[in-house]
């Protein structure tokens, strides 16, 4: 039962220390939204204000912009870890590596994931979308940015052999 414990107790350490790293660079939390935003505002413009158009491709525009702003905060998920040696320090630490995985993971979601979700009914406002629908977005966005978070993870973590560490270059 210790072991458990343990386990449950690494991946909450691993999913509050992305937290703690996220709020310390701001700027990179906020890049997503902010494209995010951008992408989804610039199809009303270029459309024009015809809400029946806008209205026909508001999913797929939320999809993509949300696709798209997910993938951005993804390259530096594993990336900082294996440049400063703590990936390595979580491989030596004897705990499940894809329980550690989840847990940076989920920290990635609930910071770039979750505030776009969150955004999304203002965002579909601009597109025309019924306030009725909110519900749906809310639920298909926050759905399918933990997946995008999940998956984003596997092929951020298969990546990071390009990567050479900062100590290595040195």
């Amino acid at each position: 039962m210790t072991a458990r414990t343990g386990m449950l107790a690494a991946a909450v350490l691993a999913f509050r220390r992305d937290l703690l790293l996220a709020m310390r660079h701001w700027g990179q939390v906020a890049q997503p939204l902010v494209f995010f935003v951008m992408v989804t505002t610039l199809f009303p413009l270029a459309l024009g204000p015809s809400l029946e158009q806008l209205r026909d491709i508001a999913a797929g525009t939320l999809w993509v912009a949300a696709l798209l702003a997910s993938l951005l905060g993804l390259e530096l998920l594993f990336r900082a870890d294996h440049a400063d040696g703590s990936l390595e320090q979580l491989l030596l630490s004897g705990q499940p590596l894809a329980v550690l995985a989840l847990a940076k993971g989920l920290a990635h979601w609930a910071v770039c994931g979750l505030p776009l979700v969150l955004l999304s009914p203002l965002v579909a406002v601009s597109l025309g979308v019924p306030v009725e629908a909110n519900g749906a977005i809310l639920l298909s966005l926050g759905l399918g940015t933990g997946i995008l978070s999940a998956l984003g993870a596997i092929g951020s973590a298969l990546t990071l052999g390009s990567f050479p560490r900062t100590r290595d270059c040195l």
